[in-house]
């Protein structure tokens, strides 16, 4: 592990002036390559913290810094396009569209950045031969799927569908939100697993939040929310 990946300083966070602060970290750290799991009682400020790494959502003061670059200087336009280029999303409900293919579901990124795109088409001749082998790196029979809605899918397939597009194009960062809760034990580890294998081989940067504290033995280090956060929050 070399560069810092994640730096936050003096990061104070409220949906509304009038609010209560949701988020106050002095200051929080992540090398590249590390895999981290985020802990937190629900409403703690879990997905609110997401937000503020994916340049979702602004900090009120504070600098929220990825790849050496503050999230919170840019524009709501430049943080769309840094989004694109550095950073997978794996959502708790996992996001597929449904009216899109399966194979278009996982190359939806390299859609929206030419850097994903370069780097997916770097290891293959299309980018639907780059998403077909991402999902059979997910274990998963693209050829038995590809004439099924995505919405058709299991909760399970749904799930590593949603970790391919993630991880098509080798982004810098891999946010995952609680996205092992709908599925049973015996899937989270083997989801976990290859999500670890992918993430290795992309040298990818893993933050992922869960409420399921078994999982925690699988990653380089645990971050209690409460912890770090100075917020008064209650519930």
């Amino acid at each position: 592990m070399g560069e810092t990946m994640i730096r936050l300083s003096d990061v104070r966070f409220r949906w509304r002036r009038t609010d209560p602060l949701v988020l106050d970290i002095a200051r929080l750290e992540v090398a590249s390559g590390e895999k981290i799991f985020i802990k937190g009682r629900s409403g703690s400020g879990k997905t609110t913290l997401l937000n503020l790494l994916g340049g979702v959502a602004s900090p009120e003061s504070g600098a929220v810094s990825i790849l050496g670059t503050d999230l919170a200087a840019l524009s709501g336009a430049q943080r769309d396009a840094f989004r694109a280029d550095h950073i997978g999303f794996i959502f708790q409900m996992f996001n597929l569209v449904p009216y899109l293919s399966l194979i278009d579901n996982v190359t939806l990124p390299c859609r929206f950045s030419a850097a994903r795109r370069r780097q997916a088409l770097d290891r293959a001749e299309t980018l639907e031969d780059a998403a077909r082998d991402m999902l059979l790196r997910m274990e998963l029979d693209v050829d038995a799927l590809s004439g099924r809605p995505v919405s058709r899918l299991s909760m399970g397939q749904q799930q590593r569908v949603a970790a391919a597009r993630s991880l098509i194009g080798a982004p810098d960062l891999i946010i995952a939100d609680e996205p092992t809760s709908a599925i049973d034990a015996e899937l989270r580890e083997a989801f976990i697993d290859l999500l670890f294998q992918e993430a290795r081989a992309a040298e990818a940067t893993l933050v992922f939040v869960s409420h399921d504290a078994a999982l925690e033995s699988h990653f380089d280090r645990t971050i209690a929310l409460a912890d770090i956060n100075r917020a008064d929050l209650e519930g």
